[in-house]
Order: C-alpha cells, then structure tokens, then sequence
C-alpha cells in the first residue's frame, strides 16, 4: 500500500508537485521532521507484533482509565491543571439542561421555540454516539432529520471563492425537523421510520439480515412540506478525539485525497470545503458526517442554534430554526438577556463548550497485542479498509493548546468524502458534498460503544446493529473492500470484528 503522504514531503523537498503549487505543504515543520512524520504514519506491513505506541491512540493525551459508561468522557490525559478546571466548567455547561423563556433561571432560558433536545449531553449521551428510536420509544432525542430545498433564482447564500456557505432549508420547517416545542407551541410533527429486511449471503453461505431503512414525516403542525424537500436523518456523532483532528494540519488530509482516481485504485476522497463563519475565510470541512463544519466552535455554535434553539454570538438566532412561515414561532419570548450578553449563551459560554469539545480524551487502546486482533488488523489492511480509514496522523506543532502539540494519533479515519453507493446514499447535498458522498468516520473508540452507549447501533441514521451490518452496507468507493470482507471465512471475519473491538 502506497502512502500519499509522501507526495507533500517530495513537494517540500523540490519535487513541484501538486500539492506544493496549491500551498498544502505542512508550514509547522523542518523538512527532517515532516520526513519523520512520513516515516511514523506509513502502513505498516508487519502485522506480526503492535506497532509502537499503538495503543497510546492519542498521544500523551490517552486516558487510561478501565473500560467504562465514562470512557468518552475523560479529559486529555495531558492538559495543566488550570486547563482542567476548564474542561470540568465546560463540562457543566454540556450537561446544561435549558428551559423555556421567560425563566426564573434567566441563566439557563431561551430554549427553542422549537428543538431536538435540552442539552448537548441528550444527543451526545455520555460523550458517545446517538441511537434511532428504541422500539416502542415514544421520544427520539439524539436523531432528527436534515431538511432542504434545491437552490432557486433567488437564493442568497454567501459564496467565497467559490464555495457557497449553508443549504437551503425547506420553506415552512427549516433546516432541521425538530420534534419538540415549549410550552404554548406545537412541536413540527414527528420523524417516522419503516425498515425492511434485506437478507444478504456471505461467501461462507451464512446469511446477515440488514434492515433498509425509509424515512417520513407525519402529524405536520405547520402545514405540508415542498414537494422538492430533501431529507437526511442524522444521529450524533460520538465527541471523543476532535480537539486532536482540529490540529490534523489540513496539508496531511488534502494528502490523501484523489478526486479524479488518478492512481486507479478505485478511491477518490476529496475535501468538502466551507465558509468558517468567525474568519470568513474558506476553510477544509471535517466535522459532521458530511464535513460540513471547519472547527469545533462553528460546529458548536451550529448545535446551539439548530438542536436546542440557543443563540450565541457565532449565531445569534434566539428564535432557533423558526421560520417566517411559523409567526407563532416567532412571537415565542426568547432568552435575550442584555445584562448577561449579546445572546442567549453569551461568551464564556461558547469558549466553555468548545474548549471542552477540543479536550475531551481518547481511550487507550485494549488487547493491542492479542493474536486474533493481530490477524484482524492484517485482514482489515488486506480488505482495503486502511484506504479510506487513515490509521495515523500527527498532529500540528504550531497548535495553540500544548496538549495538542505534534501528536501522533490513531483516529483510523481520513476526514475526507467518498461516494459510500447507492445504498447508503441520502440524495441530499451538503456543501460539495454530493447525495452520495459522506465522511470517513474515525474508529477510535468504536469498540467501545456499546459500554458507553448501551447499543451497537452504527452509521448516520443507526440501521446497522452491529459492525458486521455496518460494514456490508458499505457501497461505492468501498465496494471492494465490504466484498473482501463477505468473501472472508467466519474465523478471518471474527479476528477483523476482534481489532476493530480493540480499537
């Protein structure tokens, strides 16, 4: 397996290179230290023993606390103890529950109007990832629905260089079709799943059953939706790692990219480049499952704004996802509060919740050196995952925080956006990316998730209930690869599903 990283080391060293040309070549680094850090994130081909530090997925910043509900949940291992206390206010602030306006607690107001959840912590349960409806769950608190419309004559978005900020929501509901209201207001209706089973035989002959899912609405309260609405269903994303991938330098993950499959091999990552609201400058993509957010304060500001209806200063939008369409929306008091700030969760709230975001820990890595995790990760490498999952990155040395500082890190994901197939298709654009395209998810943590969690529910919408359904839903890009898994024996797939569970 080739390694593109080496591309931007020639480009530095005089090779005039693409990547040189359009300016991605790591600025943090001597030319001896970005030859060091080709050397340390190559493949390995030795799958005889760990590699070294293999289970310090973090760096210095790995905790090492045993396997528990509060795995996700642990600060860099790193951080000063100022930086702690930090972490442990902005940890609060993410465990806030928000009430409705007006409020004796004129701190904690301004929810809604209209909303998905209370807190950050409803969606993000224990810093872990979201979950569908469980059976017979009459509330659905950490997965919505994404709405928008094709673009018309006069749409208004912001472009910068070509890159156009933001989707264009639906008329009446928005952006996000939000479930709950405050008191005194409907909520907008209610997210309906149907599922059918989808029996798929492997090369051994034994039989997975994988459930395709079909999304609607019902019991609308604002009227009928447009008939060009576009849906995605979103579930939340585990928060574990991303003040690390923050200082992923964007040279290294431009580095794998391969649009136009130059080299034949059949993925194609490219970048989905945004608007980053605070500097309005275009930036790389790589938070949310589209990469549509740059940094973890826009893709805070944006939860603020659009799962709970708090306004902040990035976003000031008191009245959430209201439209002109919803007057009884916008008549709703809000949680303005002039003598506390210029919005309803006026800075330190936001520089609280994003340093908290950006120092959350990574779980050191379990059974590195186990036989059958050994046999699984020489099987993942030979399946292709290893194409699109980048095991290793190292991190820049020019970050701001000391604990993020020049890093080796195992996020095993490359943050870049590959076309995932029909089947998993949304038919939703996001930015650049396309109804095809998603981001690479990290694996960091994965094995974890049902401890943190309490489920094994996989992908952006949850229909795979195990690793195993998860990876057979994989299409396009990485047909090949979900084909060589099928093709494996039961005993080759178990020791794959026994690194992945290590991870």
């Amino acid at each position: 397996m080739k390694t593109r990283l080496t591309i931007a080391l020639v480009a530095l060293l005089g090779g005039g290179l693409t990547f040189a040309q359009e300016g991605r070549v790591r600025t943090d680094l001597t030319p001896e230290d970005l030859a060091r850090v080709v050397k340390v994130t190559a493949p390995t081909t030795d799958f005889s023993a760990p590699e070294r530090s293999e289970s310090k997925t973090a760096g210095k910043g790995t905790t090492g606390f045993d396997p528990s509900a509060n795995s996700f949940s642990h600060f860099l291992a790193n951080l000063s103890f100022e930086q702690e206390e930090q972490f442990k206010l902005g940890d609060a602030l993410f465990k806030k529950i928000w009430v409705s306006s007006p409020s004796s607690t004129q701190a904690s107001d301004g929810l809604g109007p209209l909303f998905n959840a209370r807190s950050c912590q409803s969606c993000h349960i224990k810093d872990g990832r979201g979950h569908p409806p469980f059976e017979g769950q009459p509330e659905n608190v950490s997965m919505f629905l994404r709405l928008s419309v094709p673009p018309g004559a006069n749409d208004t978005r912001q472009t910068i260089d070509g890159v156009t900020a933001g989707e264009v929501g639906e008329p009446t509901y928005g952006g996000q079709f939000q479930d709950f209201a405050v008191p005194g207001l409907k909520g907008e209706g209610r997210m309906v799943i149907d599922y059918t089973d989808l029996p798929v035989t492997l090369g051994d002959g034994s039989v997975v059953t994988l459930r395709q899912p079909t999304y609607s609405v019902a019991d609308l309260n604002y009227g009928p939706m447009a008939d060009d609405v576009m849906m995605s269903p979103r579930m939340a994303n585990p928060m574990i790692g991303l003040g690390l991938v923050e200082q992923v330098p964007a040279a290294d993950i431009l580095a794998h990219a391969d649009p136009e499959d130059r080299d034949g091999d059949g993925i194609s990552g490219r970048a989905n480049w945004t608007i980053e609201p605070v500097s309005q400058s275009v930036m790389l993509g790589r938070f949310g499952w589209k990469a549509g957010k740059a940094t973890i304060r826009s893709q805070s500001a944006a939860a603020f704004a659009g799962d709970i209806g708090i306004g902040t200063p990035l976003f000031n939008t008191p009245h959430g996802d209201c439209t002109a369409n919803q007057p009884d929306c916008l008549a709703m008091p809000t949680g303005d509060q002039a003598r506390l700030g210029p919005s309803e969760a006026p800075d330190p709230v936001m520089d609280l919740v994003t340093f908290y975001a950006q120092t959350l820990g990574v779980p050191e890595r379990r059974d590195v050196d186990a036989p059958a995790v050994l046999a699984g990760k020489q099987a993942f490498y030979d399946a292709g995952c290893a194409s699109c999952h980048t095991p290793k990155f190292v991190t820049s040395r020019d970050a701001e925080n000391p604990a993020h500082r020049f890093q080796l890190i195992w996020p095993y994901g490359d943050f870049l956006l590959h076309d995932m197939g029909e089947g998993l298709a949304d038919h939703r654009p996001e930015g650049l990316a396309d109804g095809y395209e998603w981001r690479t998810q990290p694996l960091w943590g994965i094995g974890l998730t049902e401890t943190v969690s309490g489920h094994s529910f996989f992908l952006h919408d949850g229909r795979a209930r195990n690793l195993t359904e998860a990876i057979l839903w994989h299409g396009g890009e990485a047909q090949a690869a979900r084909d060589n898994f099928a093709g494996m024996s039961q005993a080759t797939r178990d020791d794959l599903l026994a690194f992945l569970g290590s991870l």
